[in-house]
């Protein structure tokens, strides 16, 4: 960097985003067309004449690098496989609150079994975890509140 060069994630991908983002916003249909034919794209007639150059961009875009591909492979290559959680991340899954696990019902305790096999057998139980998430400020969490 410090001869001028740019860095090789800007050279490789930073740099065609941003040349493709001005050609179509210049609406520049000689390169437009090198690019889309380059990476072997086939947009629709009615998107390359809209009115409004982001239809453009989003169908040239969602071709070349679709966002629901990108999220399913981080996702699959990020996340720890269920099979691989422990015993006592499942019971605190499973207990809500100040709540033991010991103190709830036989059968509910049962499942632990099922929830850490996960099983796909058809006289395996079919559990369900709902989640929700709370965007909190770093400084908000219990560990980094001053005692």
């Amino acid at each position: 960097q410090s001869k001028g060069k740019k860095p090789l994630f800007v050279q490789l991908v930073l740099d065609n985003i941003w040349s493709l983002y001005e050609a179509v916003m210049k609406r520049d249909k000689e390169k437009i067309e090198k690019i889309v034919t380059s990476l072997g794209l086939r947009i629709g007639a009615r998107e390359s004449r809209h009115a409004d150059p982001k239809v453009h961009l989003n169908a040239i875009c969602s071709q070349w690098l679709p966002i629901s591909d990108a999220v399913l492979s981080m996702v699959c290559n990020k996340i720890p496989s269920p099979l691989d959680i422990t015993a006592e991340r499942v019971e605190k899954l499973m207990c809500v609150g100040a709540r033991t696990f010991d103190s709830l019902p036989p059968e509910t305790q049962e499942l632990k079994s099922a929830f850490m096999k996960c099983s796909s057998e058809g006289t395996a139980p079919v559990i369900v975890f709902v989640s929700k998430m709370f965007p909190v400020d770093a400084k908000a969490l219990p560990q980094n509140k001053p005692r």
